[in-house]
């Protein structure tokens, strides 16, 4: 079970964070600021933004997926990435939550496709120097979720061959053998975003 600390101004906060996430059936230990989640040892620090969110980006300790009422601006700052692995908005669900929170105890950051898609294009080049393409990052995402060729050609709206030609240059560039191994390559190189 993933242990869990809660960082929040105030105790009604705390406390309704807290029943969100044991509802979910994680193990959660209250806290006050940043420093005091830190100290209670959670595998996660769940921050309820506010003034906390400054000061993230400098400390060390576990991932921190925190809840902003400006989700946007906070996607959109210098803090990302750092050791925020989510950024959701202070309604999210105690289910979203508490996927966040496994996604970043398994070392995962949590993005919305259009971030991911934005992304591909600052991903650092892989060890042959040659990198993914924007459409075989898209396709690799695609394979990454259990799509067929037929499925990821419909979706992408060229044809099946293209498709085989993509998952090929794939496999070459990531020195994969076959498509699930295309996928842990690209998971170990942050090239796949879950």
């Amino acid at each position: 079970m993933t242990r869990v600390s809660v960082a929040a101004g105030s105790a009604v906060a705390r406390a309704g964070l807290r029943a969100l996430l044991e509802q979910a059936g994680l193990e959660v230990t209250e806290a006050l600021g940043l420093s005091e989640a830190e100290r209670a040892r959670g595998e996660v620090v769940v921050i309820d933004a506010g003034s906390e969110a400054a000061p993230i980006a400098e400390m060390d300790g576990p991932p921190v997926v925190l809840l902003t009422d400006d989700a946007d601006a906070a996607r959109q700052s210098e803090l990302w990435p750092s050791r925020i692995r989510a950024v959701l908005a202070t309604e999210a669900s105690g289910q979203e939550i508490a996927i966040a929170v496994q996604a970043a105890a398994a070392g995962f950051v949590l993005l919305r496709p259009e971030e991911a898609s934005r992304s591909a294009a600052a991903r650092p080049a892989l060890a042959g120097g040659e990198g993914l393409t924007p459409r075989e990052s898209e396709v690799l995402q695609m394979v990454a979720a259990g799509e067929s060729n037929k499925r990821i050609a419909w979706r992408l709206g060229i044809s099946e061959h293209t498709v085989k030609f993509h998952v090929a240059s794939i496999l070459s560039k990531l020195a994969a053998g076959s498509r699930a191994e295309a996928v842990t390559a690209g998971i170990r190189r942050g090239l796949i975003y879950l």
